[in-house]
């Protein structure tokens, strides 16, 4: 697609709402509009889109809360959504009588504000005051206003936090601990972008007025704050100091004196949990206490929280092939979600007896699906799971871990026609000879002849695995219509544990690349396609993936769409929150993993001489975590060299790109003409 011949340069770009900044992107919306919009199949992709988005037979996902359900939930008459509530037997038994508590759309209109509802964290053990979260245009930023469940009302002169990246927890009835960028301080963010200091904020009292608990410093990535409780009513308070994304201190809080004490944890820690009286944790590192007892990476373990290197208990140790995805505590102890090569099982563990092992049940799932814990009770055995596929619609089901049984609630029904979808899994040996697992759902009639339309994609970063997915708008837009999806399990991904991440991290990350490479490749040898009609899609950290691919192997892609990403890997660190992630891709200031990010950075890459796919790129301008500068310098950069391409920046939607099921549909809908025109158009 053409596009008009003055570039703003990058000072105008990285002013973020500035008048040449959205002027050019007001302009590159239009085209990419009026190009893609204008196909006939457009209005048909957004119609079917947004009706599977707001489908009415969509799960409700449960949190238990006061013995009742909670839910968030968005349809045609509630674009920004209501907080709602029931009866817990209600819901289990599917009646439906749902209470509004609170309606976004409503709370909008009245205080024409663009809030988006972002959670809600109420206090124990009466729970009926919460702190209920809300960003402007879906941004990381909040702000925190106390609500009161029994009058379903923000409580005037109630606690309120103004605008900005902050965490809170309650202390008690009338105090919170805060961690926010503290208005009388110097220097009130980390280099990150995150608040570092934590202090107790008394009802009554102004922000100036709280008192400091404890402080990290700037170089710090964050501070994070947790509120564990568990069936007893046992609390803990607990500050968590992250060094950066991977790595962090912890200290317990006490209540009464408001002081900080360190506790002896690893520095890497994945899930955590309270039950019983112990922390639960999954262990990130090799770890070994005094008396040398090592205790491995990936483990499921329980410690007392004040000493918790005496007694450590061992709940669940993985294979090679296994990792945990999810993990929640109870009032019957541990439930967790284990995958053995990216196949998922449902594991309840009971708690140990006198120092008996932790007793483990298991309950099998579907082959090629996935599993996540919704909600589990402290109070009670109740523990609500929902199992997908890809061509599995959505089913919630309620373990009783102390009877160990599962019953089913609810399932969304087929919201695409899947009777003739398959999925399977393959694998394939990357470029170094490891054995590299991805998923491909295809038609049970489809031929072996290299004309099959394919849209492959992959994450790999930040210990996430990408795993089976029911996508409502892929159903009706690409898998109805003989498109081949094809989701990659690479390195730097979760899908076997940290080690798998470790290996695609900071210098290592060309193996995740290649990962993904090789699998286009074996997508070529099986005939299932051929460049002409493969393409590529990633978001974020899976944008920057798009990006290097786009790069490095110009010549297997016929498509490329590129989200919310990373582009310019030589300046991220300085770009919005990029300084978090340092631990992850590496530092510039590090020479070994400068020349690694100088001889990725997709942006330093883009060559004049070279043939690229036309690609697709969006991304957000209220993007506060990544930031739409990367994408914005890339499609510069292309425009510059006079190479093709269409850019789409929605003004709100924050980091996740769009925060409603209309904006949902309208992307996915000029997605899904870009990937028509180009890899299915071309067989006719």
């Amino acid at each position: 697609m053409a596009h008009a011949a003055s570039v703003p340069s990058r000072t105008d770009l990285e002013d973020v709402s500035g008048v040449r900044a959205l002027d050019w992107v007001r302009t590159e919306n239009r085209q990419t509009q009026d190009a893609l919009e204008s196909d006939p199949r457009y209005k048909g992709f957004y119609q079917d889109v947004l009706a599977a988005e707001e489908a009415p037979e969509r799960l409700a996902l449960p949190v238990q809360l006061r013995g009742q359900i909670y839910n968030f939930w968005q349809d045609a008459a509630h674009r920004r959504g209501i907080w709602r509530r029931t009866a817990f037997d209600a819901f289990v038994g599917r009646i439906n009588a749902w209470e509004n508590v609170l309606d976004i759309d409503a709370l909008t209109l009245s205080e024409k504000q663009d809030w988006v509802f972002q959670g809600a964290d109420c206090n124990g053990p009466s729970e009926t005051r919460c702190l209920i979260r809300l960003s402007q245009s879906g941004e990381d930023a909040d702000t925190v206003r106390e609500f009161d469940l029994v009058s379903k009302t923000f409580v005037n002169g109630g606690f309120v936090l103004p605008r900005g990246k902050q965490t809170a927890i309650w202390q008690d009835a009338d105090t919170l601990v805060v961690a926010r960028p503290w208005e009388d301080e110097k220097t009130p963010v980390t280099r990150s972008g995150y608040p570092y200091i934590v202090k107790i904020l008394r009802r009554g009292e102004s922000l100036s007025q709280a008192r400091e608990a404890l402080r990290g410093t700037p170089d710090d990535m964050s501070v994070e704050l947790r509120r564990f409780r568990d069936e007893t009513g046992a609390t803990i308070l607990m500050i968590e100091r992250k060094r950066n994304f991977f790595e962090s201190v912890y200290y317990i809080l006490d209540p009464k004196t408001g002081k900080s004490t360190l506790i002896a944890l690893p520095a890497r820690v994945g899930f955590m949990g309270f039950s019983h009286g112990r922390l639960v944790m999954r262990l990130d590192q090799d770890w070994t206490i005094p008396g040398g007892a090592v205790f491995h990476r990936g483990s499921i373990v329980s410690v007392d929280p004040r000493q918790p290197q005496e007694g450590v208990e061992t709940i669940f140790v993985p294979g090679p092939t296994q990792t945990t995805a999810s993990l929640a505590t109870g009032g019957s102890g541990v439930t967790a979600i284990i995958y053995d090569n990216v196949q998922p099982r449902l594991s309840s563990f009971a708690p140990a007896v006198k120092g008996a092992p932790w007793k483990e049940s298991r309950i099998a799932l579907p082959k090629n699906t996935s599993a996540k814990i919704v909600s589990a009770d402290r109070e009670s055995s109740y523990v609500f799971i929902q199992n997908e596929g890809y061509i599995v619609p959505p089913k919630l089901q309620m373990l009783d871990a102390a009877k160990g049984t599962v019953r089913d609630i609810a399932q969304t029904p087929d919201l695409f026609k899947a009777a003739d979808l398959v999925t399977e899994q393959f694998w394939v040996r990357s470029k170094d000879g490891t054995r590299v697992p991805y998923f491909v759902v295809h038609k049970s009639n489809w031929h072996l002849d290299g004309q099959n339309p394919v849209l492959q994609t992959s994450y790999g970063g930040f210990d996430l695995s990408y795993l089976p997915t029911y996508y409502p708008d892929l159903g009706k837009t690409w898998f109805e219509r003989g498109g081949v999806y094809v989701v990659g399990s690479i390195r730097g991904g979760g899908e076997f544990g940290p080690a798998w991440h470790e290996a695609g991290m900071k210098s290592g990350r060309q193996r995740a690349y290649d990962d993904f490479a090789s699998i286009a490749q074996d997508l070529f040898r099986r005939g299932v396609t051929t460049p002409a009609h493969l393409g590529i899609r990633g978001r974020s950290n899976g944008g920057l993936l798009m990006g290097v691919e786009f790069t490095q192997h110009p010549d297997f892609w016929k498509a490329v769409i590129i989200g919310v990403p990373l582009l310019d890997m030589l300046h991220y660190e300085t770009m919005a929150a990029g300084a978090s992630w340092n631990a992850e891709y590496g530092r510039m200031a590090n020479p070994r993993e400068r020349t690694f990010l100088e001889a990725i950075s997709p942006l330093q890459h883009l060559k004049a001489e070279i043939r690229y796919p036309e690609p697709f790129i969006f991304t957000s301008t209220k993007d506060d975590r990544v930031g739409p500068v990367h994408a914005r310098l890339f499609a510069t950069r292309l425009e510059a060299l006079g190479k093709p391409f269409y850019y789409y920046e929605d003004t709100e939607g924050g980091h996740a790109g769009t925060v409603n099921a209309r904006e949902v549909a309208h992307e996915r809908a000029l997605e899904a003409v870009y990937l028509s025109r180009l890899l299915m158009d071309a067989k006719r």
